[in-house]
């Protein structure tokens, strides 16, 4: 990984995020589709009710993740983890994979594409060490570990509701398969990145244990973190679980600290880049690329039928996005056809990695590395992530197979 500095911008003059052009641009070719009939205005009114409870759990999970990380838990886990494998690359390594995979798991990949990124850079920084194989370790995760619970992703949380399975049922159906990703993804991470660049020895000097500033905030959003989970496994509505644990720590910070709470932890930039990628892809869909995804995801049952469905939702994420990958597909599959919606959906989860545009949690992964100046080896990074989504969309459909 290479530092990497960008020309300044003149005094006075803000240049546009990319992301915040894209999120614009989706958002305004939606509305074009809607005002100039090409998306009838009643299935954009049906489209917008459907995710409306997506975009509140988008909107206050990534506050509670902001404030969490604010709180200094992020901080404390990580350098935790450092001091717990005293000194060895191998247990360090073990446990960036269960800390990145289990941020994943309850606060969904966006999550750990925005905070859990920095935090990592830093921790290889301070450890003197190859920042590489943290920075890989935290987006892979982020992609390949978020099949577990619906929070975990929104085309998670697409499928459950379609195919009618609560947090509990769809742990039940989905652990084997994220096991099976998770075990190829510890297994390259391994022999591509770690082991190639490990310290000298294998060995590292641990960091000083971070305390956070203000122990009251920190103990406040770990209760509110564990809340989260709790209601999400009691079966409460995903939006009503993040509400409320984003609400405690809201509170506390306005008693503790009010100064960090500001507009921009609101993040518009996603809910404007959702919102308009629903519309614009429902409107493609009905225009022919609803005909193309069908032929590709054929009509075939059984385990040919569920490789093409995997293998399909991996081939349109890696082209336009895994998300519109995931809708185009559910659009042409039977709601009764749990199989292959299943399938799909681990292809669109797992199968995003082969380009850097495949899912938002990516792209996120690239701007924090950017905002941090450095550079994964991108021919490497490619050929590599290219080989993850491969063989674990293979392996997560293969065990999906296996649990019925």
């Amino acid at each position: 990984m290479t530092s990497t500095g960008d020309a300044p911008t003149p005094p006075g003059r803000r240049r546009p995020h990319p992301l915040d052009v894209v999120a614009v641009g989706l958002a305004l070719g939606g509305a074009g589709c809607v005002a100039t009939g090409l998306l009838p205005r009643a299935d954009a009114v049906d489209t917008l009710a459907r995710i409306l409870p997506l975009l509140l759990f988008l909107g206050t999970v990534v506050v509670l993740a902001e404030l969490t990380a604010a709180a200094g838990v992020f901080d404390v886990l990580a350098t935790r983890l450092a001091v717990v494998a005293r000194g060895r690359w191998l247990a360090l390594f073990g446990l960036c994979v269960g800390f990145a995979a289990l941020t994943t798991v309850v606060l969904n990949l966006d999550t750990t594409a925005v905070l859990l990124t920095p935090v990592m850079l830093a921790l290889a920084v301070s450890l003197r060490t190859a920042v590489a194989p943290l920075a890989v370790t935290t987006v892979w995760l982020a992609n390949t570990a978020s099949l577990l619970l619906p929070v975990s992703n929104l085309t998670n949380l697409l499928a459950s509701e379609r195919i009618g399975l609560d947090p509990l049922a769809f742990l039940g159906v989905m652990w084997l398969p994220q096991l099976a990703s998770l075990a190829v993804t510890t297994v390259l991470l391994w022999f591509l990145w770690w082991r190639r660049d490990r310290p000298a020895g294998g060995r590292f000097a641990p960091p000083p244990v971070h305390r956070p500033a203000d122990p009251a905030l920190y103990r406040t959003a770990l209760v509110a973190c564990l809340l989260f989970v709790a209601m999400i496994l009691a079966g409460a509505p995903v939006g009503l679980a993040s509400t409320v644990a984003t609400g405690l720590l809201l509170l506390g910070f306005a008693i503790r600290s009010p100064g960090s709470l500001r507009p921009a932890l609101l993040p518009w930039r996603l809910l404007v880049f959702v919102t308009g990628l629903f519309l614009v892809i429902q409107t493609i869909g009905e225009h022919g690329l609803n005909d193309l995804v069908a032929w590709l995801a054929g009509d075939e049952g059984g385990v040919p039928g569920a490789l093409r469905a995997g293998g399909t939702g991996a081939l349109l994420a890696n082209l336009v996005n895994n998300l519109p990958a995931y809708l185009a597909g559910e659009a042409v599959l039977p709601a009764g056809d749990r199989q292959r919606l299943l399938a799909l959906l681990v292809g669109t989860n797992v199968g995003p990695l082969a380009l850097p545009w495949a899912s938002l949690a990516t792209l996120l992964w690239l701007e924090r590395c950017r905002a941090a100046r450095v550079r994964v080896p991108l021919a490497r990074f490619l050929v590599t992530s290219t080989a993850l989504a491969v063989l674990g969309t293979l392996a997560a459909v293969g065990a999906l197979l296996l649990t019925g």
